[in-house]
């Protein structure tokens, strides 16, 4: 026999509820798909009932706080396909702010589901990398080109030599002079695109390292990097467009900018510090 869903769960134990637990109940069963982005204080408030009624409520459910709660009911939704991604998430009567809510829900969805499947010493290995490389290419086609775009721009403040293009022959032409103290950094949701491919084993082959922001699903991309920056991938094949993934791409490139700007030495940093004077000084 399948076991219940969580949905299904407080559906069935509805009637046995108290009236405060029932008015949580029904909030949490109208709004399921953004239950997943409030705090206990926020489902407290909108059910009109106390924080210590949701905690009871979560407890006549089996489970122990709402925070579990929560990961659980984002476990379930995401496995049923509950993702603004997927084009069956969306409602004809859906207004503008229930859009923005949604995308707002997808977000942090992606940005919590990253933070929980990061490989922390993978996380640690790109930065020291990135610390010490002389020169880094950053490579991406689709969507993830605006992760690349981002990170080469980043970079650049930090007085690395960066670049970045889309076309497959002018980067490789570029990494041609790279040695095993450059990098090059590739952004694929896939990670089977053709030219990503290529690009990663001409790298491989003359011994520049290979930084590959992917998807952990059969990415062939991960078989040839040499630093692994996996997301999860909950992207749908019928999608609006690649949401997730595109923001968890773009929080890697802040983190590891940040990281890599917190090892500089002063010198980069007075420079970086004028450049931003001056930026500053033009504005007026």
């Amino acid at each position: 026999m399948m076991s219940l869903t969580l949905l299904q769960k407080i559906n069935e134990k509805a009637d046995s509820l108290s009236r405060a637990e029932r008015q949580v109940a029904k909030y949490i069963l109208e709004h399921a798909d953004l239950v997943q982005t409030y705090t206990i204080s926020e489902i407290s408030t909108n059910a009109n009932v106390s924080q210590a009624s949701v905690v009871r409520f979560c407890k006549r459910m089996g489970i122990n706080s709402f925070k579990t709660f929560q990961h659980t009911l984002v476990k379930e939704m995401s496995s049923n396909n509950a993702n603004i991604n997927d084009l069956s998430l969306l409602r004809e009567n859906d207004t503008p702010y229930q859009l923005f809510q949604k995308v707002t829900m997808s977000n942090k969805f992606a940005l919590d589901s990253l933070e929980q499947t990061l490989n922390k010493k993978e996380f640690e290995k790109a930065v020291e990398c990135l610390s010490q490389a002389k020169k880094i290419a950053f490579f991406g086609v689709g969507g993830s080109s605006t992760a690349a775009l981002d990170a080469s721009n980043k970079f650049a403040k930090l007085g690395v030599t960066t670049g970045m293009n889309t076309d497959f022959h002018t980067v490789i032409s570029y990494i041609s002079n790279f040695t095993s103290e450059d990098a090059l950094v590739i952004f694929s949701t896939s990670g089977k695109t053709k030219d990503i491919l290529e690009m990663a084993s001409y790298a491989k082959k003359i011994n520049v390292p290979v930084l590959a922001i992917t998807a952990y699903t059969k990415s062939p991309l991960l078989k040839i990097a040499s630093i692994q920056l996996c997301f999860p991938d909950i992207e749908h094949d019928q999608r609006i467009g690649s949401i997730a993934s595109r923001i968890m791409q773009l929080n890697m490139v802040d983190a590891l900018y940040l990281s890599v700007f917190h090892r500089i030495d002063k010198k980069t940093i007075d420079n970086y510090q004028k450049a931003r004077e001056e930026i500053l000084r033009l504005r007026r």
